[in-house]
């Protein structure tokens, strides 16, 4: 066979071939086995994604992350690029084989977008992937939830489908709370406007108004204040919250209203407190013996009168038949 008869096989293949892997999932190599996956996102939400993908010897085929890819590159660990061959619209790319491991790296652009003061990002990958946040982000949500990093840079998805959500420069709330000698700081962080901020010493809770729709609101309590269990309301309703840190000195309660309303956080009560006291109060029981006693006193003469009513209606009736007995004797 012809060297120009195997060339027009060959593009004869392609032409049949890859119409048909763009109706479906396109797949040509096996999958490669993938060392790692991170996601580094900078302070201006751009995004870099870096695979490291284990040796083979045979070709292999890397899925990329949905978005709009560009500046890809990849290379060996010693950074001697390699050239892969692209699958569709940069869906993914077929690696040659390798006795090492093979660096994949790209800019992600099109993925982030600004939703309810949020960055919001709905990812799917199903690898175990590593996203590097912003450096000014302490805390992200994760379908809702709320992750705290702390010292933490970052989070780890396993098999990962989630709505990821974070904000930069979130306004922080501080109130002040004098009780008795003591002051407390209470912290509210949301894009949400606070009025009407209140704490009742009587009820152990604290309110205010939120102006803002599906906003977060998070609220930094001093447990020494208002201790757990809580309960939260909204506009009188309970509604769901999540109670996420707690260092022992401080927790942290997260809400997301659909709307704007009067936020109520209820802690433990004093009620609870006062019951045990009076439970374990010597002059307490002594005056439930006392109230016992009276009752079974009373319960007494109620007895008492009436075995006295049944005796004389017994007699009464013994009189009348004995009056009638004499009648008919006389007759």
């Amino acid at each position: 066979m012809s060297s120009k008869q195997v060339i027009f096989f060959i593009i004869l293949a392609f032409i049949i071939v890859i119409p048909t892997a763009y109706g479906q999932e396109i797949s040509i190599g096996e999958k490669a086995e993938q060392k790692s996956v991170e996601i580094v996102i900078s302070s201006s939400d751009e995004i870099h994604v870096k695979h490291v993908i284990a040796s083979s010897s045979s070709p292999k085929q890397v899925e990329l992350i949905n978005g709009t890819i560009t500046n890809l590159i990849v290379s060996d660990e010693e950074g001697k690029e390699k050239q892969p061959v692209i699958i569709g619209d940069n869906d993914g790319v077929i690696i040659n084989p390798s006795q090492k491991n093979i660096i994949v790296e790209y800019d992600l652009g099109d993925v982030l977008f600004l939703k309810n003061n949020m960055w919001t990002w709905d990812f799917r990958y199903l690898e175990i992937t590593s996203f590097i946040i912003p450096k000014e982000v302490d805390l992200v949500f994760v379908n809702n939830r709320p992750v705290y990093l702390g010292e933490k840079n970052g989070i780890s998805c396993h098999g990962c489908q989630m709505i990821l959500e974070y904000s930069i420069d979130e306004p922080r709330i501080l109130q002040n709370i004098k009780l008795e000698d003591k002051e407390f700081l209470i912290e509210i962080r949301t894009f949400a406007e606070i009025n009407q901020f209140n704490f009742d010493q009587t009820t152990k809770s604290i309110s205010f108004d939120v102006n803002g729709k599906n906003q977060f609101v998070t609220t930094i309590i001093p447990l020494e204040l208002l201790s757990r269990p809580y309960n939260v309301y909204m506009e009188g309703e309970k509604i769901f919250f999540h109670e996420y840190i707690n260092n022992g000195t401080h927790v942290w309660l997260n809400i997301r209203p659909d709307n704007s309303g009067n936020v109520s956080i209820i802690g433990a009560t004093v009620i609870i407190d006062e019951k045990s006291t009076i439970q374990n109060n010597p002059s307490t029981s002594l005056s439930n013996v006392s109230q016992d006693i009276i009752v079974y006193i009373l319960l007494g003469v109620i007895v008492l009168i009436g075995l006295v009513v049944m005796v004389i209606m017994m007699r009464k009736k013994k009189l009348s038949v004995t009056s009638r007995e004499i009648q008919d004797n006389n007759t």
